[in-house]
């Protein structure tokens, strides 16, 4: 019999596996200058005076009678005069003023969230920005913290992480002692309102710089160094969003046991379902013998699970949510993100539904995705309005 050529049968070598991640760099490069602009890469969207009105509650005679006040900005006509355009620092301002009495209270300290799952492709990161982005337009000053060593969090943000990322501009530092709190690594985005704290390839070493200060000082607690690192910024944001390695690495022990709320985006397949099994299972284990063996304590405000990459018509997904209802009951929260179009096009742009052009939020795919993600801002609010108001014994 003739043998058969197999692709790949042919030895690689580590140099040639250079050279692939060379290539794969290089095409990264060219998509997303391609995408993004060249020098701020990603812009923030507009607002018109309808989308004002969606995000503040008003209506048209409100507004308008604000901006002849003079008291909030007053946006710019277009350039056919046709309407009224905000920038999102301009509306970020109406909204601030008109929903002050559902921002933080003073006093309180920043809601921290961390977003878990073992395993890839479960919509985390994705369900990170588009938290931090929808609190944002809500009027909430937010941090995202990017734990993941692959950097994607930090890619969305429009930051190739392994030609503008630098050891500083991570937690890094943090982690091996270089720095006693977060704020070295602090970064503006493209996104007003909306701090970065990035991630890069190089964030790897975590995984075995932490254990090895551990074995040296029996005291160290290895778990609780990015919890006792963003102390000094709690009062500074009120929402601190962390987005985790697909993992229960080192580091996503951290982000966790930082956090006072979960959230565990979870499709509704047999796999991920037990995967997420797993996940809470090893959790458990680990905090009994890091903190409750120790004689600490940890508790969580709350732990959410979200269903994400949810297709109606699939009716094997059907029997998979009944499961997470009677595994996870109160704790699965009532919406669902749609698997839609809308959110492959924003991925493949380096972004969220929110990036999204106004002409695509008219689609019905795009307005499924928002209406489910807007649904989830609420739902995430209301709980961080909750921890504040225990917070200061209300």
């Amino acid at each position: 019999m003739e043998s058969l050529l197999i692709n790949g049968a042919r030895s690689i070598s580590l140099e040639a596996i250079a050279e692939q991640a060379e290539r794969v760099k290089s095409i990264v490069a060219q998509v997303r200058g391609a995408m993004l602009a060249p020098d701020a890469r990603k812009k923030a969207p507009t607002f018109s005076t309808t989308q004002l009105m969606a995000l503040t509650g008003l209506d048209k005679g409100q507004v308008d009678y604000r901006v002849r006040k003079g008291d909030l900005p007053s946006g710019r006509l277009n350039s056919t005069g046709s309407r009224r355009e905000f920038t999102l620092e301009e509306a970020r301002c109406w909204v601030r003023d008109v929903r002050k009495e559902e921002l933080r209270p003073e006093g309180a300290e920043a809601v921290t969230i961390a977003i878990g799952n073992f395993k890839g492709g479960v919509t985390k990161t994705t369900t990170s920005l588009t938290l931090a982005q929808g609190l944002n337009l809500r009027g909430h000053r937010v941090l995202v913290i990017d734990c993941d060593p692959q950097g994607s969090l930090t890619t969305l943000f429009g930051l190739l992480p392994d030609s503008e990322v630098n050891v500083d501009d991570t937690v890094l530092p943090l982690f091996t002692g270089d720095q006693a709190d977060i704020t070295y690594a602090i970064r503006p985005t493209y996104w007003d309102g909306i701090d970065l704290v990035a991630a890069a390839s190089f964030l790897f070493s975590a995984e075995f710089v932490l254990p090895a200060k551990q074995s040296k000082d029996p005291k160290f607690e290895f778990w609780n160094v990015l919890n006792y690192g963003i102390d000094p910024v709690r009062l500074d944001y009120d929402v601190i969003i962390i987005d985790t390695p697909p993992a229960l690495s080192y580091t996503t022990i951290n982000a966790l046991m930082a956090s006072d709320g979960i959230i565990m985006p979870l499709p509704p397949n047999a796999l991920d379902f037990a995967s997420s099994a797993q996940f809470w299972d090893l959790f458990s284990d680990l905090t009994t013998q890091l903190v409750k063996n120790r004689g600490g304590s940890k508790e969580f405000a709350f732990i959410d699970i979200l269903p994400a990459k949810v297709e109606s018509t699939d009716q094997a997904s059907l029997v998979v949510r009944e499961w997470m209802a009677a595994a996870y009951a109160e704790k699965v929260l009532p919406v669902e993100i749609p698997k839609s179009m809308a959110a492959s096009t924003s991925s493949a742009e380096f972004g969220t539904v929110y990036d999204s052009s106004p002409g695509n939020a008219g689609t019905r795919t795009f307005k499924r995705a928002y209406e489910a993600y807007d649904r989830l801002v609420e739902l995430i609010e209301d709980q961080a309005q909750t921890f504040w108001r225990k917070q200061l014994g209300a």
